[in-house]
């Protein structure tokens, strides 16, 4: 391993460390009696950000419910190498919020197909004319409800009653400047005590929190703020259902330097057989070996992130050895021959294991041959499928394909028409896989 790609491991084995984190949690709380300051929540909304309007629709709750100090930001999310796709992002947001507001309950373009796009700037500089009011946080959520409804009605009353012409530029540009002095670089996010928060989907991490530091002023949970975590969880049948018989495949893109990819694994899995479908393992080259970059704040947003999830997921994780390079290109070979022995499952699982768990780099021959022999893969086999180029022209195709269906990043997966990103849509998958087999009578038997 050299030298960039160990430090490179060894720093993010250290932000990986649960007693880094709780000592940096705790020395964040001190800091904070000893100032006298309150509980600060700062949350960074986007107008034309779906995710944003999710979010905004929880935050009275989390307000009325914790004796927080709750300060909501008009902001935008930084484009260039942070959103290295941003044309097929903004089209799949909205696919996947839709999704998401469907099962949540949240009302989500009911009163058009589309949101009112040519008011856009216009309730930007509605809102922003307002930032010193005390109805600027109200009529910030109002915006994001008009626009993501697709009330262009009200869009077009509330833009033409106010005359400040560029007033959201000032405003978006101060947001920004704070998030990145906070440490990031994306929209509907909340930020406590030097953690960041995504979206809905994270919310239940600054609730635990909040509750463990005993802010929480409600005798019992509040039913909103309960009913997400509730609605993302799921149970697999304990036999696949008939129906399932007839479903298209699942198709899991998957890449050896994404730990979400990893963990993602076991799941993907899991749903797989649980209801009988047949599984497709589509590796494609990381995202860095692809012509695109992962700057340092997203690599360690992503850090922090995992660790948090791979805790949830109770997945060994912690310890890694970046494979960037020889290492990912050993690593693909080996899958095409242990798809050829019926161990692809196998191999990419303990392969993640290693990278991620146990820092054994997969780009020297010591570390491959623990992997692919915990896999019961031929040591001769796997040196030759390693020194072929065979695996290229699949893994290509695997990227084209991926990229044709609307995805740009992994893990990616796919089932007929429906297309998720990210280890955290494996809820929406059963949910979808469940609709289509349900005939009435359920299908949890």
């Amino acid at each position: 391993m050299n030298f960039e790609r160990r430090l490179r491991s060894l720093l993010l084995t250290v932000v990986f460390n649960p007693l880094a984190i709780r000592w940096k949690r705790w020395l964040s709380e001190k800091r904070r009696q000893l100032s006298g300051r309150g509980h600060v929540v700062t949350v960074f909304l986007q107008l034309d950000d779906p995710y944003s309007y999710i979010l905004s629709y929880y935050l009275p709750s989390l307000a009325a419910n914790y004796d927080i100090d709750l300060r909501l930001k008009l902001s935008q999310a930084r484009g260039d190498q942070y959103q290295p796709a941003p044309d097929m992002l903004a089209e799949y947001a909205a696919t996947d919020c839709t999704r998401l507001a469907l099962e949540l309950g949240i009302p989500f373009l009911d009163k058009s197909g589309l949101p009112p796009t040519e008011h856009r700037v216009g309730l930007s500089d509605a809102v922003a004319a307002l930032a010193e009011s005390d109805i600027f946080e109200e009529e910030l959520r109002q915006a994001l409800a008009v626009f993501w409804r697709g009330d262009s009605v009200a869009a077009a009353q509330i833009s033409a009653a106010t005359d400040a012409p560029g007033a959201a530029k000032k405003i978006v540009a101060a947001s920004q400047k704070l998030q990145q002095r906070l440490g990031h670089y994306n929209s509907a996010m909340l930020h406590y005590a030097g953690e960041w928060y995504w979206g809905v989907d994270r919310l239940h991490y600054l609730l635990s929190r909040l509750d463990a530091l005993e802010v929480c002023t409600s005798d019992s949970p509040d039913p909103l703020l309960a009913s997400v975590k509730q609605a993302m969880q799921v149970s697999l049948p304990v036999k696949p259902p008939a129906a399932a018989s007839n479903l298209p495949p699942i198709e899991l893109f998957h890449s050896p330097r994404s730990p979400y990819s990893y963990l993602a694994l076991q799941r993907t899995y899991d749903i797989a057989d649980a209801f009988g479908i047949e599984l497709k393992l589509r590796p494609v080259l990381p995202m860095m070996m692809r012509g695109m970059k992962v700057p340092r704040l997203k690599l360690l947003y992503i850090a922090m992130d995992t660790q948090r999830e791979a805790r949830r997921l109770a997945i060994p994780y912690g310890k890694l050895a970046d494979p960037l390079g020889a290492g990912t290109e050993r690593f693909l070979a080996v899958f095409q021959y242990a798809e050829s022995e019926r161990k692809g499952r196998e191999f990419l699982l303990n392969a993640g294991v290693a990278i991620w768990a146990e820092a054994i780099d997969i780009a020297t021959d010591a570390g491959m041959r623990k992997v692919t022999g915990r896999t019961g893969l031929f040591w001769p086999d796997v040196e030759k499928a390693m020194n072929g180029d065979a695996w290229r022209e699949s893994v290509e195709a695997n990227c084209e394909s991926m990229m044709s269906s609307g995805s740009w990043g992994v893990p990616t997966l796919r089932m007929g028409d429906l297309v998720l990103w990210g280890q955290d849509r494996d809820w929406l998958l059963v949910r979808h896989i469940e609709e289509l087999c349900d005939s009435g009578d359920g299908i949890l038997v």
